[in-house]
């Protein structure tokens, strides 16, 4: 009998070690589990691609296969909105979460313009930063350099490695503009001491040649303002002269753009890693590789937007040949709506036949009508997102509260909203309201109500044919049932004209000095 109870709790006792063993295991286990690891976050930015110029938007004279992909497979928003209808201030409000009408230097910059981000100011990659990100831009940057006159044969600062990118290979300005070199890290790449640059935007350098003066010299003739310093037979904005080893050759820059974002996967793609890629198509000059010229009936303008699909999808093959696509969440958007004739002849006019860059819409960029700063805006994530269309109201300046969220942490700014889960395509709940810009007019979108205020000036900019909203009278308009804004409401509805023109002013308060004085009927 005692041998019987003997071996009775030998058995129990075994039972309790192997299950105290098992369990100490399963703890081990978990408190030595790695932590999840945290999605790298790409922005994929274009300049000045419209509403209608891609497939999955409507667009039937241009194949874009690759952007096509990521709005079909990820959240595609149908009321998407960059928060200016000009490239400066969209790039602000991008990277700070703050309209920039708060800010009375975002606006179209010279490429000599001072850092327009203040150093301490939250940024995307300074919040990233801070949650163990290594950050980079590559592409256009155009939103200031320096404190004011720059000398471009020595570092360049501050930049974008002040207000939170470890790594920065960046055009100054923008592709029509000079300087027309690419710096790294604040460095003129390629430059020769013995060539210095010198830049000014009020009077050319003695026995430089113009395209004002010069016709002869051009590839590339200029309609409008585009007539100062000539870099490769194109007529640019300011005066330059100087640093001839370090110009870029324009046919090559989309290539030059993708190679260098390419880079900057595979050398961190074993860390969490944000990027900004900004590409610079179909910004003018058009100046495609001649491998995209004539790869549409549209001209220049539609064989950029066909290279830079072409630049988009080489970068997601980078992604997936490294391991990580299913771990990148890709934002996908343009910093404002289209525009034709921008400065040069390139039959962007003649040559458009049934291809409607606005889709639909009315005005486009420079304006506050809906062409202006509706524009494609994606989320694509796979494994992680259901395609979905989502009609909710968001903007650009939403991604800097949102992309904390998804990082772990909580940021937020005078403006951006958290709408993580509407932009994962978990939510239709977007924005109730939000302040549109237009070269420092601004308008206000409430639900489905757009109200313009009444602004002095031309209803239309001849030199690009576009109607930028300017009006004696208030404009009011549902778009629900008049998305091409034909229908003012202003005299039918007082009643919710006030009540816009009301919760407007809440919001902008004394920020907006150009409200023309007018009596409400």
């Amino acid at each position: 009998m005692n041998k019987l109870r003997s071996a009775f709790y030998s058995v129990i006792l075994l039972i309790s070690v192997s299950f105290v063993a098992c369990t100490s295991s399963t703890q081990s286990k978990q408190e030595t589990a790695a932590p999840e690891t945290k999605p790298n976050i790409v922005i994929i930015y274009l300049d000045d691609l419209g509403y209608g110029d891609m497939g999955a938007y409507g667009a039937t004279e241009i194949k874009t296969p690759n952007m096509d992909r990521l709005a079909n497979d990820g959240v595609m928003f149908t009321d998407g909105h960059a928060s200016s209808s000009t490239c400066t201030p969209s790039r602000y409000a991008l990277l700070t979460g703050m309209y920039p009408w708060r800010n009375k230097d975002a606006k179209i910059l010279p490429g000599t313009a001072p850092l327009i981000i203040d150093t301490a100011q939250v940024t995307i990659p300074k919040m990233l930063k801070g949650q163990g990100y290594y950050t980079g831009v590559v592409g256009k940057w155009h939103l200031g350099l320096g404190t004011g006159h720059v000398d471009w044969n020595k570092h360049v600062s501050p930049g974008p490695n002040e207000v939170g990118f470890d790594y920065a290979y960046i055009m100054a300005a923008t592709q029509d503009r000079v300087p027309t070199v690419y710096l790294e890290n604040g460095l003129v790449e390629g430059l020769d001491p013995n060539d210095p640059i010198e830049v000014d935007y009020e009077k050319n350098f003695e026995g430089e040649p113009t395209g004002k003066d010069n016709a002869e010299l051009l590839t590339m003739k200029w309609h409008h303002g585009h007539n100062n310093s000539i870099v490769n037979g194109i007529p640019r904005i300011g005066f330059m002269k100087g640093g001839e080893k370090a110009k870029w050759s324009d046919v090559d820059m989309a290539d030059h753009f993708l190679a260098k974002a390419q880079d900057y996967v595979k050398e961190h793609k074993d860390e969490p890693f944000f990027l900004y890629y900004a590409l610079q198509q179909p910004h003018v000059p058009r100046t495609p590789n001649p491998r995209f010229v004539g790869s549409t009936d549209l001209g220049p303008r539609g064989d950029v937007i066909v290279e830079a699909d072409w630049c988009i999808g080489e970068f997601l093959k980078t992604l997936e040949k490294e391991g990580i696509l299913e771990n990148t969440l890709i934002i996908f958007s343009s910093d404002n709506g289209p525009v034709l004739n921008d400065g040069y002849y390139d039959d962007a006019v003649e040559r458009l036949g049934d291809h409607d860059p606005k889709g639909g819409l009315r005005g486009g960029k420079y304006s506050l009508f809906e062409a202006g700063t509706r524009v494609p805006f994606i989320a694509y994530w796979k494994g992680k997102i259901t395609p979905v269309k989502s009609d909710a109201l968001i903007s650009q300046i939403d991604l800097l509260a949102s992309l904390a969220k998804l990082a772990g942490t909580e940021e937020s700014t005078t403006d951006s909203q958290e709408l993580l889960d509407v932009l994962l395509g978990k939510s239709e709940k977007g924005r109730e309201d939000l302040v549109l810009e237009a070269t420092s007019r601004t308008a206000y979108r409430k639900g489905q109500w757009l109200m313009i205020p009444p602004y002095k000036g031309p209803a239309v900019i001849s030199a690009v044919n576009i109607e930028i909203g300017n009006s004696p009278e208030y404009q009011l308009y549902n778009l629900k049932d008049d998305i091409c804004q034909q229908k003012n409401l202003a005299n039918s509805n007082p009643e919710k004209l006030n009540k816009m023109v009301e919760e407007y002013r809440e919001v902008v308060g004394d920020q907006d000095k150009q409200i023309e004085a007018l009596e409400l009927k």
